[in-house]
């Protein structure tokens, strides 16, 4: 399976006139069994919250989701939020340790610790796979090199 990261579903989105557009929704509309991390979402959300309507966030199950077949993978069960150490090895120590040995941002690393520890995933696609070669177990493609291999 496919992890999606936040660059590719904001492009659909909010960047109409990227060169990058025309492959970018031809990869969504086109790859089977995409999935993307709770913190994928909320970054995405965040985005968007700038210039849609608050009454359209709240659907996004809709228009995201359903839209697009995606997955929405939670970093532990949403109704089983309150236990400390899984806050704390999921949101720090995890974490902390990846952007010390890799060197990268904090979303970044929340993100792929999570998508490395989903079983069936395989692979990352994302616009900026140059931040993620080499930092992660999974294959790091752009949407455009994912579609080639796929080809």
């Amino acid at each position: 399976m496919v992890v999606v990261d936040t660059d590719v579903l904001l492009l659909e989105f909010s960047f109409h006139n990227d060169a990058r557009q025309h492959i970018n929704h031809q990869f969504l509309a086109s790859t089977q069994n995409l999935q993307t991390t709770i913190y994928n979402l909320m970054e995405l959300l965040g985005q968007l919250s700038f210039n849609v309507a608050p009454a359209r966030l709240n659907n996004w199950e809709y228009w995201l989701v359903e839209a697009y077949r995606l997955s929405v993978i939670w970093s532990t069960n949403p109704e089983n939020l309150n236990t400390s150490f899984a806050f704390n090895e999921e949101i720090y120590e995890r974490p902390f340790e990846r952007m010390k040995a890799y060197r990268m941002s904090f979303q970044d690393s929340l993100i792929i610790n999570l998508a490395e520890r989903t079983p069936n995933i395989e692979t990352f696609v994302t616009w900026n796979a140059r931040h993620f070669q080499g930092k992660t177990t999974l294959e790091v493609f752009t949407p455009e090199t994912y579609l080639a291999q796929t080809a």
